[in-house]
């Protein structure tokens, strides 16, 4: 195997730093944030089942809250039976369930939101083993030696 000469050097770690750069960062920061909107689901899930609990503890038929209409604009709403409620399903479909019935969806709801998280993570960290295993090819083609634990952490993370 031939050496590379310097300036086949210089070409392949751009090309490599590209590659971190133009394909790799983005798709690590596409994960985490789709990781991070389904955080946000199982948060919005586990608060609703809090309201459902607390419908159920005290009894109530009744409720008095108030409505954001959009631009921090409230209205005040009275709910006559709180039986019954409403939960999104997700693309505008709403349905209506039973208090019990609403707590069964959300528990399914969250197992699979959970699942989701779970190969997400899985996903984001198999692009830092890429980037990292990039990285080091970079070290190699430059000569460099291995760089110190804390720093490889600050370059990954």
């Amino acid at each position: 195997m031939a050496m590379l000469g310097e300036q086949q050097v210089q070409e392949k770690v751009l090309q490599y730093e590209a590659f971190i750069g133009d394909v790799l960062q983005r798709d690590l920061q596409k994960v985490l944030e789709q990781r991070e909107e389904v955080y946000e689901k199982i948060a919005q899930y586990l608060q609703l089942k809090n309201v459902i609990e607390r419908f159920q503890e005290t009894g109530s038929q009744e409720l008095t809250t108030q409505v954001d209409l959009g631009c921090n604009f409230y209205v005040n709403a009275e709910v006559p039976d709180t039986s019954t409620i409403f939960v999104a399903l997700g693309y505008g479909f709403f349905v209506e369930l039973t208090l019990p019935e609403a707590l069964a969806f959300i528990e399914k709801k969250n197992k699979l939101l959970t699942e989701l998280s779970e190969a997400l993570t899985k996903d984001s960290a198999k692009i830092k083993a890429n980037i990292r295993m990039v990285l080091e090819g970079l070290r190699e083609l430059q000569g460099l030696h291995d760089l110190p634990e804390e720093t490889r952490r600050d370059i990954i993370l």
